[in-house]
């Protein structure tokens, strides 16, 4: 399974840490919308979980505007990237020749100017595409990447030349960054450290091999340079970790949590862990006790539940929050001793980690093999802290179909409580609109910052599930419509 790439949410966003997209977020909307509507009381023998008894909820956002970008593969879906910059909006995707485009407008125009970079995607659902803008104004852009050498291109800022000499379509060249360890590179990420410095996380290697490295970009002399003496993970040739984050935290840390795999099958992944740091160069575990780097599996200090390799883990399948004091809280899925799979929560407390069971299902899930995998038969979404006092965590089963569980903040206890939060997002977005078997909506957020506090956009198009990154054989669905959308508040 490829990782669950996205890219730093907002410090208080930390409900969407774990939707589908590494580092642009991109997921599929099919299970969200019955977690957001379908009321949740199940009696079904060997269910033990908390009901959120809520009816259809009200919506936070509303659709203000549309506007088509491009046709896209519906074939097989890959991760895009939106990213608004002062007046100017910037959209990163492969369209339905399965070429890299870049396309901007300014925000109060209609129409996109298109830049096609010179690479294309085959059939691989982890060669998603994630932007970044550094201090200077350049636009940088990495992606299409599963084990081959670095992909990445930067974009001259247009106030450094005249649009009319240089259009926007001849602003990219593609670079290296340091020269090293680019050979077989995956998952591409830009983030910012404390400081607001650019740096750039990727690793080089393969799936149960692999390193990760971190490199620091200067926007005066326009050079990457290592941020880290060391990779940040090291698999020692026999494994390689599978991060979430690093994203800050409310605290003022940055936070993150990760697996180990020992094989390109998913279902040798194990021990999920956890470790959080001020400057992304100094780590320490939850107790505060320091955690030199490289990161490796004999760490037993950053270990959260020592789940073993076939235990019912995989990678992504983590959501992080923090409870009112700040606590991180961890939710996942596992086998149990019988073999069932089981959702659990871990939170740091009493200087270790208590892990808890917050379902009590009799039906165990099997999983395995490589590529990007479509869905394993449980999948989790959003854990958020309500109004302080609740949990919610959404979750999708292939038996017991789609809900929210409510646990109790101080007890982490499964309670029956009705919510009436708001949906994130308006229902009419989740509705596929293509008539095809298996059609699913997929989103991504906005990676930079929209004006005005009640405004948002983001992506929207709909493709297949994941199909292990092979050729799916006619009858094919069309090519999907990309589209921007704009979302405004809903006044309470």
């Amino acid at each position: 399974m490829s990782d669950n790439k996205n890219i730093g949410p907002r410090p208080t966003d930390w409900c969407k840490w774990n939707s589908n997209n590494p580092f642009c977020v991109w997921r599929s909307l099919r299970s969200e919308a019955a977690i957001a509507t379908f009321p949740v009381l199940f009696a079904l023998a060997g269910v033990l979980l908390a009901s959120d008894r809520s009816e259809v909820r009200a919506e936070a956002y509303r659709v203000v505007d549309q506007i088509d970008i491009d046709t896209v593969p519906s074939w097989f879906p890959v991760g895009f990237c939106l990213l608004t910059h002062g007046d100017q909006q910037y959209v990163a995707y492969y369209n339905a020749q399965h070429q890299l485009i870049v396309a901007r407008r300014a925000l109060n125009q209609r129409n996109w100017d298109k830049a096609e970079l010179p690479t294309k995607v085959g059939w691989d659902s982890h060669n998603y595409v994630t932007m970044a803008m550094d201090s200077a104004g350049d636009l940088h852009l990495a992606g299409n990447m599963h084990v081959v050498p670095l992909i990445y291109f930067r974009a001259k800022a247009p106030g450094n030349h005249d649009p009319e000499e240089v259009p926007f379509s001849d602003r990219f060249e593609r670079l290296s960054m340091t020269g090293e360890d680019e050979q077989r590179c995956t998952y591409p990420r830009f983030l910012f450290d404390a400081d607001g410095r650019l740096l750039f996380m990727y690793r080089n290697g393969s799936s149960g091999n692999g390193r990760r490295f971190v490199n620091s970009y200067d926007a005066r002399s326009k050079t990457w340079t290592r941020f880290l003496d060391t990779p940040m993970f090291d698999g020692e040739n026999e494994r390689n970790a599978y991060p979430q984050g690093p994203n800050r935290g409310p605290d003022g840390f940055f936070h993150m949590v990760w697996v180990w795999r020992d094989t390109p099958d998913c279902a040798t992944n194990h021990h999920l862990s956890y470790a959080r740091s001020r400057d992304l160069k100094h780590w320490e575990n939850a107790a505060g006790q320091a955690v030199p780097l490289p990161f490796r599996l004999a760490q037993r200090e950053v270990f959260v539940d020592p789940v073993p390799p076939g235990g019912g883990i995989i990678n992504g399948c983590e959501r992080l929050t923090f409870d009112a004091a700040n606590r991180p809280v961890i939710a996942y899925h596992k086998s149990d001793a019988n073999g069932h799979m089981q959702i659990y929560v871990a939170r740091f407390d009493e200087d270790r980690w208590q892990v808890r069971a917050v379902t009590d299902w009799d039906k165990p899930i099997s999983f395995g093999g490589g590529g990007a995998m479509p869905f394993i038969g449980i999948r989790l979404s959003a854990l958020s802290l309500w109004e302080g006092e609740l949990f919610t965590l959404g979750y999708r089963h292939r038996d017991y179909g789609s809900g929210r569980i409510v646990l109790d903040q101080s007890t982490l206890q499964p309670v029956d409580r009705k919510l009436d939060t708001p949906a994130e997002l308006p229902r009419e977005l989740g509705r596929p609109t293509m008539d095809f078997p298996g059609i699913e909506v997929k989103t991504a957020s906005d990676v930079g910052t929209a004006p005005g506090a009640d405004t948002k956009y983001l992506l929207r198009w709909e493709t297949l599930e994941a199909n292990r990154d092979r050729p799916r054989q006619p009858p094919l669905p069309p090519a999907s419509t990309l589209r921007l959308v704009e979302l405004r508040r809903v006044e309470p």
